[in-house]
């Protein structure tokens, strides 16, 4: 019996980390066939981080989107826009070429809508991770639920997310609860050792501060109130996605003079936020590891969630919420240090996430699933 060729989109150092254990999952399991598309903002400098995807997996494609420096003759926004439309183009003729059965998407990101869009308008099934989640105040919300519209199989992260989605229209049975590939393989990631640690600065607070599609000069603006009411302990920040406004939250972290590495692979990362979990610390920022992954290890590590880039979405008693302003993250932060979350109910899966998603791969995209209709 031939295998069904699977061709997973990945984007960006983020969603790849979550990506990760679906990949292998497909990999290994024995109906499927596994191509990979690297793109966007994977292949931008200085991390290129689309080398850490070849690393573990043969790179079928590679697809430039976005363009830096000079080349950039537009707003960010609509220099969004053109990347996505670049992406999609060249998507088009990959997949005429791949002849994929599935294209598999997470989140989001411009990358992913650009990668449904060409396979859903193509004829091609989608399967989205991720799917019905809230995360409000981040620009590209919108193209999550547009994706889900462009989606075939939806595996969701949660109960809730699923819920959403079939009040989106979706059909129930094209919704699968899978959790969250983030929570796949925690347990068996340790916290850093001493000498990785300490070549990091031991920091006790972390930062991991992402735009929200702000301009430059107002993500800049709250990035150094958060510094500010940050400071007072050993701090390392994060380089943050390239999204619109990055280049605001990258000047604020530069004149701050804070330590800022710019990529830490999936292993280092999770390590990291079990190392200040141990000493006590906490992280600060609006990424979505602070709800999912630090509520997830052993100890959980205490949270300042910052702004609204994630409102809405669905969070354990490991986050304190506040504004972006400097006397906001000061309080939310000392309230931080007194919790010991320990170990943490959460609502996003048991680690199982990458191979419930291979299973639903393997039943195929049958051609009823592929006409797209309306529930409600």
């Amino acid at each position: 019996m031939s295998r069904l060729r699977v061709c997973v989109a990945t984007g960006s150092r983020a969603e790849f980390g979550l990506l990760r254990t679906v990949m292998r999952a497909v990999r290994a399991h024995p109906a499927l066939e596994l191509k990979v598309a690297a793109m966007g903002s994977h292949l931008l400098a200085p991390a290129e981080t689309w080398r850490e995807v070849e690393r573990e997996f043969a790179v079928d494609a590679i697809i430039p989107m976005q363009r830096t420096g000079a080349e950039r003759g537009l707003p960010d926004r609509l220099e969004d826009a053109m990347a996505t439309g670049r992406g999609m183009a060249a998507l088009a003729r990959i997949f005429a070429e791949m002849e994929p059965a599935w294209v598999v998407v997470l989140g989001d990101r411009i990358e992913a809508f650009a990668a449904a869009s060409a396979a859903s308008i193509g004829g091609i099934g989608v399967a989205h991770l991720h799917g019905g989640d809230r995360a409000e105040g981040v620009a590209d919300e919108a193209m999550r639920h547009a994706i889900t519209k462009l989606a075939h199989l939806h595996l969701a992260a949660t109960e809730a997310s699923a819920a959403r989605i079939v009040r989106m229209g979706e059909r129930p049975e094209d919704v699968r609860v899978v959790g969250s590939p983030a929570i796949d393989g925690l347990a068996g990631i340790p916290a850093l050792t001493d000498g990785d640690y300490e070549a990091l600065g031991a920091p006790d607070t972390l930062v991991l501060m992402h735009p929200i599609g702000r301009s430059d000069e107002q993500e800049r603006r709250a990035v150094e109130s958060v510094l500010r009411g940050a400071g007072g302990g050993r701090l390392l920040a994060l380089a943050p996605n390239h999204d619109a406004g990055r280049g605001g939250v990258a000047a604020a972290l530069a004149a701050s003079g804070v330590r800022v590495v710019e990529h830490l692979e999936r292993g280092l990362f999770v390590g990291l936020l079990r190392r200040v979990a141990e000493r006590g610390g906490a992280l600060v920022g609006n990424s979505s590891a602070g709800l999912i992954e630090a509520a997830a290890i052993r100890p959980a590590l205490a949270v300042v969630n910052v702004g609204d880039r994630q409102a809405g979405r669905e969070r354990a008693g490991n986050v304190i919420d506040c504004a972006e302003d400097e006397g906001g993250v000061r309080e939310a932060l000392a309230r931080a240090r007194t919790l010991r979350p320990g170990n943490l109910e959460h609502p996003y899966g048991d680690g199982r996430a990458g191979e419930r998603a291979a299973a639903a791969l393997a039943e195929g995209p049958a051609g009823a699933r592929l006409r797209k209709r309306c529930a409600y």
